[in-house]
């Protein structure tokens, strides 16, 4: 599967370097929407995303226009106005690109794109004593609930031979 992570005008660089490493390490491709709350060369983003940010693929859009006219594909908006949880879909039966796309912190997609999509706007449950949960948390879940349905389809289930390797823990008997 082609796994796409959008921001939609991300604000908290922190946020953002979280989730370029979860990019990186769920082989999904980073689109960022501006305008951006924050420089890509800060120190604290590349602290975020530590040195991981060299295998990040990204591209950067003047708007949500330029970043539509150029990524056809199944997209999916998370939000709290949303009517069914991201669970309730199944993504095994896509074919082509999916986008994930996430709002920025503060006010989340424009209402107008949100509606226009009500179809395939989706949220996480939650109680009625907040609003939403933190951005990177929630791309995490919902990108791993994806990965889940398709198998994890281009990931270790075990730890890589390139890292500790899978019997790393047996010198410890």
């Amino acid at each position: 599967m082609d796994l796409n992570i959008v921001l939609f005008e991300p604000e908290i660089p922190q946020n953002t370097g979280n989730i370029m490493r979860t990019c990186v390490g769920i082989n999904a491709k980073l689109h960022l929407i501006k305008p951006l709350g924050f420089s890509l060369d800060e120190k604290y983003l590349k602290r975020s995303a530590l040195d991981y940010i060299v295998h990040l693929d990204y591209t950067l859009y003047e708007n949500y226009h330029d970043f539509q006219s150029k990524n056809p594909g199944n997209y999916f908006f998370l939000t709290r106005y949303g009517h069914k949880t991201y669970s309730d879909f199944d993504f095994t039966k896509l074919e082509g690109p999916v986008y994930l796309i996430f709002g920025k912190e503060s006010t989340g997609v424009d209402r107008t794109i949100l509606a226009e999509h009500i179809d395939t706007c989706f949220r996480i449950p939650t109680t009625d004593k907040i609003r939403s949960l933190n951005l990177s948390n929630c791309v995490a879940l919902v990108s791993f609930e994806v990965l889940r349905q398709t198998g994890f389809e281009g990931l270790f289930k075990e730890e890589p031979a390139t890292l500790k390797g899978k019997d790393f823990l047996d010198q410890f008997k």
